[in-house]
C-alpha cells in the first residue's frame, strides 16, 4: 500500500445538519424530517489544528481494518503511537500505512489482509512514526 501526501486541510468551516435520529439500512424511518442541529465537520474531524494533515491511499494491504484503495486518511501527528494504532509511518524512507504492534520489545507493521506478511522491523532499519489514522473517508461514487 502506498500513500499519496495531501497536505493540511484549508478553507473556513462548514455547517452540515445533524438529524436526530439513525439512518436505518433497510426502511427509512418515519422521524426523517427532524433536524437536530448543525455539526462543523472542521470541529468533529479536528480538521484546522495543525498537527492534522490528510493522505490517499493505494493498495489492498489494509482492507481488513475498513481502509481502501483510493480512500482520504486524516492524520494526526500529534498522538503518541502505541500498540495496535493504525499509523503512516516510514521504513527505511518507504511511506507505509500499517498496524503498529509492539511484542516483546519487536516492533511489527501489521497488513490488514492475509496476502501480505508483516513487516519486522529490524536493527539497521530506519522506522519514523508519521501519525496516526484517526478517520478514513472514501468516496463512494467510484
Amino acid at each position: 500500500m502506498t500513500i499519496t501526501l495531501i497536505g493540511t486541510p484549508t478553507g473556513g468551516p462548514t455547517l452540515l445538519p445533524v438529524y436526530a435520529f439513525r439512518v436505518p439500512a433497510g426502511f427509512p424511518s418515519p422521524a426523517a424530517d427532524h433536524m437536530e442541529r448543525h455539526i462543523s465537520l472542521d470541529e468533529l474531524f479536528d480538521l484546522r489544528a495543525p498537527h492534522v494533515y490528510l493522505v490517499q491511499v493505494e493498495g489492498d494491504s489494509m482492507q481488513g481494518a475498513g481502509i481502501y484503495s483510493g480512500d482520504l486518511l486524516i492524520v494526526d501527528r500529534s498522538h503518541e503511537a502505541e500498540h495496535g494504532d493504525i499509523v503512516i509511518a516510514a521504513i527505511n524512507a518507504e511511506p507505509v500505512c500499517k498496524r503498529l504492534h509492539k511484542r516483546n520489545g519487536a516492533v511489527i507493521l501489521q497488513s490488514e489482509n492475509p496476502a501480505y506478511p508483516p513487516r519486522y522491523v529490524m536493527e539497521g532499519d530506519e522506522l519514523v512514526i508519521w501519525g496516526v489514522v484517526r478517520y478514513s473517508v472514501r468516496d463512494h461514487a467510484q
